[in-house]
């Protein structure tokens, strides 16, 4: 290669460098910031009662993680509860919806056996036809 170009390759490759390590720190503090912004929102999000708990020292970011994850996990505790229960209560409306259904169709079923059994004489035997 020729000294120009190795030496154009060293000065990209040193401005990389140079522009990464001004970076790093930036980006750094960017996601630190937002780290810190997100565990204040979750801190507001606990509510007073989760403050009372730790109001004699200072809330660490790991007790404000910790809550959450405490909070989290009984909010989905409860949830598969009430699915639980939602499920069931679907599966005995059904279930009622059924006997409800046999239960309508069972005095129609007796009037059909005891008309029929009734109307034997020879003039009622023809079918009937709509035409």
């Amino acid at each position: 290669m020729a000294p120009t170009i190795t030496a154009a390759i060293t000065n990209s490759q040193d401005l990389l460098s140079l522009n990464h390590k001004i970076r790093k720190p930036l980006v750094e503090k960017l996601r630190r910031e937002r780290i810190n912004s997100s565990i204040e929102q979750l801190k507001s999000l606990l509510g007073p009662d989760f403050l009372k708990q730790q109001s004699d020292s200072k809330l660490e970011k790991a007790d404000i993680l910790e809550m959450t994850v405490c909070f989290l996990t009984q909010l989905q505790q409860q949830n598969q509860q009430h699915r639980k229960l939602i499920n069931h209560f679907n599966k005995l409306q059904s279930s009622s919806d059924l006997n409800l259904r046999e239960a309508d169709f069972s005095p129609l079923s007796s009037t059909v056996q005891t008309s029929s059994t009734k109307d034997k004489s020879p003039a009622c035997s023809a079918l009937w036809r709509p035409w």
